[in-house]
């Protein structure tokens, strides 16, 4: 399957939802790392942002919507590579969007992020 491009990406707005985006990040944190996580909370705290361009938007649910399927270019139960694609194609779209991204969303995807992680940790044993 060929990687989407911006252009492109339009077609996988429908195949994003917001208890998709959700269950996917919270479920998969530990497999797809920190930095991709931020980055895709990134995009969906951007959604949300009432000044965000239509155009934008478009942009997002269609980054948003690849992430969360299962059928793209490289699978994401693929070991090692399985998240790259998804991890390129948000990026893309962050390229894209760059100034209509706000220093709100850009702290809200940290703070969510790191508490992910933080709340994903194993929990230590007392010594």
């Amino acid at each position: 399957m060929k990687r989407p491009t911006i252009d492109t990406l339009e077609n996988w707005s429908a195949d994003y939802s917001e208890p998709g985006f959700w269950s996917k990040v919270r479920n998969r944190t530990r497999a797809i790392g920190r930095r991709p996580v931020e980055m895709g909370l990134t995009l969906f705290y951007t959604l949300r942002e009432p000044s965000t361009p239509i155009w934008c938007k478009a942009v997002i649910s269609g980054s948003l919507g690849y992430f969360i399927s299962m059928v793209d270019a490289v699978p994401d139960l693929t070991p090692v590579l399985g998240y790259t694609d998804d991890i390129y194609v948000m990026a893309a779209a962050l390229a894209a969007l760059g100034v209509h991204i706000t220093p709100r969303a850009r702290q809200k995807a940290h703070d969510t992020a790191r508490r992910l992680i933080r709340d994903d940790a194993p929990a230590r044993k007392p010594e």
